[in-house]
């Protein structure tokens, strides 16, 4: 019988064509988490991580830095990734649990070799296979496997991403399973650690541990081909109590981008307060509601999202990020949360500190989210002259279900690009967005200006 990581590697080869939604998205998905790495390059995470490792960073190293230089393919990852999620406004991908994009991308672009021509096709195509291995992963695991507190991006991500690594440096079936299961070995990742600089270092270790998992496995390293399934493997361990394993794992003619697409976010905070700061955005618009007018914000969330947020005061702009009181009443009293929002000042806004303690949260119970994949996160406003108001989100903005437009994502971008102090200019966006049409991104100089140089 063949073991999990061989289907999967069978898959992923044998998947060869796909659609034109699946690499439109594939194209925006990589274009937002490359907006996403630039605005992430001045935070201090990345900036500890440059300090840390400066004697690894230099102009002569194989793959490039979005800080600008160069370093290995492994540190190019581990900076690149860190980067891509600083900010918390990179993508999610609900199959894997995980920030998907900012492992993947980071991953991908470090192991683009000079002198060696990749197409962006080749590239997308790589992306793809790997959003695969990683929702194929998580099947098996999640939501046991995040609910009982490891960071998916870290664990599932750094799996699968291996998967996507493999396949665009042309790894055969045998390689690929190696590349996937010495991954496996390095997955870590607490969601203790969430509100904190651990937790974008955990897609920076995850994006590095594929791309090393992959160099070993092509250099005839190898591990176990059935260590997710096997006695002290991966679901034994990592599973929870809850995990189905893989025995109903199916793919299906569809891409996994196209049944399931990956969320684009909005706000530049835990999507987690996603769902909940639109359900509060539409009824400010419904209702023309002033916070004067507020008596009290009651939240319902997920299990797993109430224990994300562990912040109702918090003191820096991470913690600020991991809190729904600080979100919701930012964006009520903004109308919209913007990166310029995470700031050491903006946090202390007298005006937003004092309408946070009117926000409560609570989650739905075990028994309530026993057997269900998704619950509607729930906003409820009591206004002081006695009406109650109420709304109910399923998905957030970004999602599948209810999509960013074309000009919705080129502001985040935009955005993103004042940031990190880059030249802001739209045909940047659209030059990206034109990947699939470039012969060898590892040459496009045009290409890996608009990524260090906008």
């Amino acid at each position: 019988m063949a073991t999990i990581l061989r289907k999967i590697a069978e898959q992923v080869l044998s998947r060869t064509t796909f659609s034109n939604v699946a690499m439109d998205r594939a194209k925006d998905a990589v274009v937002d988490t490359i907006g996403c790495m630039i605005a992430g390059s001045g935070d201090e995470s990345v900036a500890a991580l440059t300090r840390a490792f400066d004697g690894e960073i230099a102009e002569g190293g194989a793959a490039r830095l979005v800080t600008g230089g160069s370093a290995s393919p492994s540190f190019a990852a581990l900076i690149n990734a860190t980067a891509a999620h600083a900010l918390d406004f990179d993508d999610n991908f609900h199959p894997a649990r995980a920030h998907a994009s900012a492992v993947l991308v980071p991953a991908l672009l470090a192991v683009l070799a000079r002198g060696k021509a990749t197409s962006g096709r080749r590239f997308l195509e790589a992306y793809l296979a790997g959003l695969e291995a990683q929702a194929a992963v998580g099947f098996g695991v999640n939501p046991s496997h995040y609910n009982r507190g490891w960071h998916a991006t870290a664990t599932v991500g750094s799996i699968g991403a291996a998967a996507g690594v493999a396949r665009l440096l042309g790894a055969d079936e045998e390689s690929l399973v190696a590349a996937m299961s010495l991954a496996t070995s390095f997955a870590c990742g607490p969601k203790g650690q969430f509100g904190t600089s651990a937790k974008p270092l955990h897609a920076g270790i995850a994006a590095r541990n594929a791309v090393d998992a992959t160099r070993m496995a092509l250099a005839g390293m190898s591990g176990r081909p059935d260590i997710l399934e096997r006695p002290q493997g991966f679901l034994d361990l990592f599973g929870g109590d809850d995990a189905k394993g893989w025995e109903d794992l199916t793919f299906g003619e569809e891409h996994i981008i196209e049944s399931r697409g990956v969320v684009t976010k909005r706000h530049p905070c835990c999507a987690s307060t996603h769902r909940a700061i639109d359900a509060l955005l539409d009824l400010k618009q419904e209702h023309g509601l002033l916070a004067d007018d507020i008596a009290r914000i009651e939240t319902k969330v997920g299990i797993s999202a109430a224990r994300n947020l562990a912040y109702p005061e918090p003191t820096d702009e991470m913690q600020a990020r991991f809190s729904m009181q600080y979100c919701l009443a930012t964006a009520l009293l903004k109308g919209s949360l913007s990166l310029s929002d995470f700031t050491r000042q903006e946090i202390g806004r007298a005006e937003i500190r004092e309408f946070m303690p009117r926000i409560e949260m609570q989650s739905y119970s075990a028994d309530e989210e026993k057997g269900v994949e998704r619950l509607p996160h729930v906003v409820t406003v009591t206004m002081r002259d006695g009406r109650i108001l109420n709304k109910s989100r399923l998905h957030a903005k970004g999602s599948l279900e209810a999509p960013m437009s074309v000009h919705e994502r080129e502001a985040k971008f935009m955005d993103c690009l004042r940031w990190g102090n880059r030249n802001v200019f739209g045909a940047s966006f659209l030059q990206l967005r034109r990947l699939a049409d470039s012969e060898n991104l590892s040459g496009d100089d045009h290409f890996w200006s608009l990524i260090a140089d906008c």
